[in-house]
């Protein structure tokens, strides 16, 4: 089992201190827990939280010490973190443990120097302020998460869902990540930018208009969905679309069908044992040889070696993928 230290450190974010625990404790492998998920803090005790609310931590930071995955969660206080908190978070980084933050936490991971030279990302509201302070951070603003080496961080509030919601499909694959997203009422895993195979960054969405449409969409990856036919299910004219399509995700339609699809035939690769050209059709992409185009220059591996490094045992054969994904 996974195990996964989460720091709280004061006045915490009552929110993204949540996340952690709903997400990876709803992870579930062959029936049985993913994960083990422990909350620490310098000073165990009541722990004060912004907005006038606390939390009580049982653990101290020696729960990091068997952890494979150390968390910093936001923090209403960004500067003066807890030497002993940078000790422990440095100790980790060293040993080869993978390190997180949501939100304002990168700002403690920055304190703690882990953040050099790397590409980050925090709430975008303080995204100038840890750039001005750690000049020597490749601060990203406008996506979801980045995934430097061992070194993650998110944007704020709900981007740390995403980040968690990455986690999980890169220990699990696609299909523990998006069972775990279903039981939280989110959206699929969405890429945010990192370092090794990567999605061009995705912006976190900023309206709702066309929520109906991309949702109409996703039921129809395997179908050859035009520009007219969205527009036609939204009910308002092309142009009209594309414009709402790029200020609501930061994508054009025809660039979010095409990721959408490429999710679609990770996922079928990850947890099925199809031919290379049905997995194609499932998603949208055609053929197989569109198929591997299009993966090679999004993460830079063939379909074939792709299904080699993530396929989960439990995949199924071609034929009960068939069978399961009639009418996708």
């Amino acid at each position: 089992m996974h195990r996964i230290a989460v720091i709280a450190t004061p006045p915490v974010t009552v929110f993204d201190l949540s996340i952690p625990e709903m997400l990876f404790g709803a992870a579930e492998v062959d029936a049985a827990p993913g994960y083990e998920v422990v909350v620490c803090a310098a000073d165990p005790g009541i722990i004060a939280g912004t907005y006038s609310i606390g939390v009580t931590v049982r653990h101290g930071l020696d729960a990091v010490d068997g952890a494979d995955t150390v968390m910093v969660t936001g923090s209403g206080s960004r500067d003066g973190a807890d030497p002993r908190v940078l000790a422990v978070l440095r100790h980790a980084a060293s040993a080869g443990r993978r390190i997180a933050s949501i939100c304002t936490g990168a700002f403690t991971l920055a304190q703690a120097g882990l953040l050099d030279g790397r590409g980050a990302t925090t709430y975008w509201v303080y995204s100038e302020e840890l750039s001005r302070r750690f000049p020597t951070v490749e601060v990203q603003p406008d996506v979801l998460y980045v995934e430097d080496g061992r070194i993650l961080t998110s944007a704020g509030l709900s981007a740390g869902i995403d980040l968690c919601l990455h986690m999980i499909r890169a220990d699990y694959g696609a299909a523990v990540a998006n069972a775990v997203a279903r039981l939280a009422v989110f959206a699929p895993v969405r890429p945010g930018g990192q370092a090794q195979f990567i999605d061009s960054p995705l912006p976190a969405e900023r309206g709702t208009s066309l929520a109906e449409t991309r949702e109409w969409a996703l039921s129809r990856l395997h179908e050859p969905l035009t520009l007219s036919d969205l527009a036609s299910h939204a009910r308002i004219s092309v142009r009209t679309l594309t414009r709402r399509f790029h200020a609501e995700t930061g994508l054009s339609p025809l660039q979010w069908l095409l990721h959408q699809r490429l999710q679609r035939a990770r996922e079928l690769l990850e947890t099925t044992m199809l031919p290379m050209d049905q997995v194609a059709g499932h998603s949208g992409l055609g053929s197989a040889d569109s198929l591997r185009r299009h993966l090679v220059g999004r993460v830079g591996l063939t379909p074939s070696a792709y299904r080699a490094t993530f396929t989960r045992s439990s995949a199924p054969s071609a034929a009960t993928g068939d069978r399961r994904l009639d009418g996708v």
